[in-house]
């Protein structure tokens, strides 16, 4: 069959010692990056999320884990109501400008949407979401919203993978 390239593999335990290990093995897989928003008593908030995942068709539920350690984990665990953003490949300023200050979007990119939660107009795709349940999950929660609204446009998505933001090139 030829020649074939020679890899070299790592295999670990994940642990303590190897953490940065496992989760440079996470970021093997590409994932989509969003922006949840919510409204608070001090106005809108909103925190990046690669997490997103579909969860259900009946009933419409999709899943999302912030971090614990993260200062926002609070009102997004104990919100009722939030959407989660689909981002655009050329959306990544959003990206950036939200994982360093969760109040970052002003009224240039948030508006109040039908549902009364804070949306970004532009998104790829929006799923605006009532709190169906939260979860342990370790140093994350597992946040699950039903789904009680979705706008979404034609595009290509942001994607995150081994810590850099792109874009998606079909073969």
């Amino acid at each position: 069959m030829g020649d074939a390239t020679p890899f070299e593999t790592q295999t670990f335990v994940p642990g303590p010692e190897t953490q940065r290990a496992f989760r440079d093995a996470l970021g093997q897989f590409a994932t989509g990056v969003t922006i949840v928003t919510t409204d608070t008593p001090d106005g809108p908030l909103a925190i990046t999320a690669n997490s997103f995942a579909s969860l259900s068709l009946d009933p419409p539920l999709v899943l999302w884990s912030p971090a614990r350690a993260s200062k926002r984990f609070a009102p997004f665990t104990e919100c009722t109501r939030y959407a989660i953003h689909v981002l655009a490949e050329d959306q990544g300023d959003l990206c950036h400008a939200v994982a360093r200050d969760g109040r970052a979007l002003g009224p240039d990119v948030l508006r109040t949407g039908d549902t009364g939660i804070p949306v970004i107009e532009q998104a790829l795709a929006r799923y605006e979401c009532t709190r169906h349940a939260v979860h342990d999950g370790g140093d994350h929660a597992i946040v699950v919203g039903e789904v009680t609204q979705v706008t979404r446009r034609e595009g290509s998505p942001l994607l995150f993978l081994n810590g850099q933001l792109g874009g998606f090139a079909a073969r």
